[in-house]
């Protein structure tokens, strides 16, 4: 595997363009300009647009995250960005990190020190993980897939010959969104190399085989399956589209960088614990760095078109199917809707499921100190299990 080392450096050209195309900005008309129940609303999107032109600098951003250890290897002629901090404690664990849409690898940037270098952080030198960050096939820095076929299955194999190339034998695994379907993924596939997979979400998809043999459902059950339902009819609009029709909304997107922010900030909003005030949780700067590395791309057919590679091979599992890898699950109360333990035990061994006291969707950039302690918690009593085989030092970044 080729690793090399990697700077975002993001042209003038384009900087010069977004500026041009927000200038010239068409804004819709509204019913209420200030109410979020139709959509993002207008009052905050002319706001967010104003301080995207006139105030947000891209430059500060950019040199910010260039601070972390970035790379880029080609693995299985997938050219794949990563970033990769190694851990400071006398045993470091190796953690692959997986983001979601509409995230990035910038979600990760908080929770990285925590669990690289705990002590420094008033945690245990003892806790301290090797971690590494890849941007989803499409998403950031990482080119988009060059055929169809490649969703959460396919990239969890990706994962394992990047954790492999960097040296990592057996690692573990911690995502929220897409991350999760990939670790869980991971988990199912790669058993004998998984010390265990941590999530912070169930996707929807994760269906345990409901054939002959299988127990009824229970009425908890049954009920968090009429709350998916209910959501999905409500809410669930953008992954219609997003699983059916990806291309025609990629035109839209691409083409304007205000109704790209408006069609994921909208989520940051709806998805967070914020009780409806958006800058409750997050700055318009980190909102607008996050939207900025999807305008930069210019992958949004790739970024969207994950939902119908998902859609296409759910997290389904045949009867009687058990996954061996140990997981863990850290419920934050503004998730999406949440699964109750039973229904995941149907398939894993779940040996930690937390209720967490606040937080949502986006939980690394939300409550980066909580979900790092609940991940060192988790894979605190599988330490021992990292070292059969060690993972073997890594000779490359």
């Amino acid at each position: 595997m080729d690793v090399q080392p990697f700077k975002i450096t993001i042209p003038d050209s384009q900087l010069d363009d977004l500026k041009q195309r927000l200038r010239h900005t068409r804004f819709p008309v509204s019913l209420d300009a200030n109410s979020w129940n139709d959509g993002a609303s207008l009052t905050f999107m002319r706001r967010l647009a104003d301080h995207w032109l006139n105030r947000f600098d891209w430059r500060e951003h950019e040199a910010r995250l260039n601070r972390l250890p970035h790379y880029t290897a080609g693995i299985d002629g997938q050219a794949i960005h990563f970033v990769h901090q190694r851990g400071t404690g006398p045993a470091p664990m190796p953690l692959v990190l997986t983001h979601g849409w509409p995230g990035s690898f910038i979600e990760m940037e908080r929770v990285i020190p925590l669990l690289t270098d705990p002590a420094s952080h008033g945690g245990d030198a003892a806790d301290a993980f090797h971690v590494v960050v890849p941007s989803l096939p499409g998403f950031g820095f990482s080119a988009a897939p060059k055929a169809a076929g490649i969703g959460p299955r396919e990239i969890a194999g990706l994962w394992r010959s990047l954790m492999n190339g960097l040296g990592y034998e057996r690692f573990a695994a911690q995502g929220g969104d897409i991350g999760s379907s990939v670790s869980i993924w991971l988990a199912r596939r790669f058993p004998e190399q998984m010390i265990g997979a941590h999530v912070n979400y169930i996707p929807a998809s994760f269906r345990p085989s409901l054939e002959a043999g299988a127990r009824s459902l229970s009425a908890e059950e049954q009920a968090y399956l009429d709350t998916v339902a209910a959501w999905s009819s409500a809410e669930g609009a953008y992954a219609a589209i997003q699983s059916t029709k990806p291309q025609t909304l990629s035109y839209a997107m691409t083409d304007s960088p205000i109704g790209l922010a408006a069609w994921i900030v909208e989520k940051f909003r709806a998805w967070s614990d914020c009780d409806g005030d958006i800058e409750r949780v997050f700055t318009l700067d980190e909102l607008l760095t996050d939207v900025s590395i999807y305008w930069f791309g210019h992958m949004l057919d790739a970024s969207f078109r994950i939902y119908k590679e998902s859609r296409q091979r759910p997290l389904a599992f045949d009867p009687g199917e058990r996954v061996t890898t140990p997981l863990g699950m850290a419920a934050f109360p503004r998730e999406l809707p949440t699964p109750p333990r039973a229904w995941v035990e149907r398939v894993f061994d779940v040996q930690r499921w937390t209720a967490m006291p606040r937080g949502g969707h986006f939980a690394a950039l939300e409550q980066p100190e909580l979900l790092a302690d609940e991940i060192r918690a988790f894979f605190r009593p599988l330490r021992g299990a990292a070292s059969r085989p060690a993972s073997r030092p890594a000779s490359r970044p």
